[in-house]
């Protein structure tokens, strides 16, 4: 059994760890509200972009005039994956989830006959991910410095995937991320957006119709210059969306562990005051017996 001594000293640490997963929780909390403000932002640019791209690609319609990016190669045989994840931890399982569908993704690619390519941002995904698939990184993105995200952080890494598809480096790439819905709530998601046509063709106008549209100069021309500035416009809202997420995500589980810590120094409370009782119980009966003898 623990000492007195001990049982103080666990007190102590525990009140201390305490005091700074509250810290971080108004820290994480104060965070929060911008970085939710930000990814509420991107999401209706991000998804005129789709309807935009969606009507342009309907007035090309596949032809040769299409850029490879929204046609792609016609093959699907080398996959680049591109996992978004958090830099730091004591986010719960924040991290964990994104790399679980990424691995699983994997999986069935490589169970396929399919060459796969990884590109991390974020150091955490890279940590669990190179475990088991180390061979396919090809690239680990860090944006530990960056105190606030930008576009020009996104437009960099769309860069770098876009001169590796010129170079015929792989034919199909899958953006992963988590979906901020709520503090409690961020879902993993895999996104597609090379070839681009097959991530936006869908989207119409808000009545239904598809509205018709008159271009200049032409719609090939228009795509060449559009399609790689949506894909950068897809990573930054990744990352955004990430970002709240992180935050949510890290509010939530130092929420979770101030109040372990509170249940944990209340046990220990307890447990320090019946030892103590009953070492004082001891030396008041030693005393009597004492007192009698003599």
């Amino acid at each position: 059994m623990a000492s007195l001594k001990d049982l103080r000293n666990r007190i102590a640490s525990v009140k201390a760890t305490q005091k700074i997963t509250k810290a971080m929780q108004m820290v994480a909390a104060a965070k929060l509200r911008r970085a939710q403000e930000a990814a509420e932002a991107a999401r209706p640019y991000s998804e005129r972009m789709g309807v935009v791209l969606a009507n342009i690609t309907q007035a090309v319609g596949g032809g040769g005039d299409a850029p490879a990016l929204m046609t792609g190669t016609g093959r699907d045989d080398v996959q680049l994956l591109i996992i978004c994840t958090a830099e730091r931890g004591l986010c719960g399982g924040f991290n964990s989830q994104i790399a679980r569908l990424a691995r699983d993704h994997i999986r069935r690619l490589l169970a396929d006959g399919k060459q796969v390519k990884i590109i991390c941002v974020g150091k955490k995904g890279f940590d669990i991910l190179r475990r088991d698939y180390a061979s396919l990184i090809l690239e680990r993105v860090d944006l530990r410095e960056v105190k606030t995200l930008g576009f020009v952080n996104a437009d960099a890494i769309a860069r770098k995937v876009i001169n590796l598809f010129n170079q015929g480096g792989f034919d199909v790439c899958t953006l992963f991320y988590s979906q901020f819905k709520s503090v409690i709530s961020q879902i993993p998601t895999a996104q597609q957006i090379i070839p681009a046509a097959q991530a936006s063709t869908a989207a119409e106008t808000s009545n239904g119709a598809t509205a018709v549209y008159e271009y200049e100069p032409e719609p090939g021309e228009i795509l060449s210059d559009l399609i790689p500035r949506n894909i950068a416009v897809q990573v930054f809202r990744a990352l955004l969306e990430n970002a709240a997420g992180e935050m949510g995500a890290k509010m939530s589980a130092m929420d979770n562990a101030t109040r372990n810590a509170g249940d944990m120094i209340n046990k220990l409370s307890i447990t320090y005051n019946r030892q103590r009782q009953a070492q004082i119980t001891k030396e008041l009966i030693e005393i009597i017996s004492g007192a009698e003898a003599l």
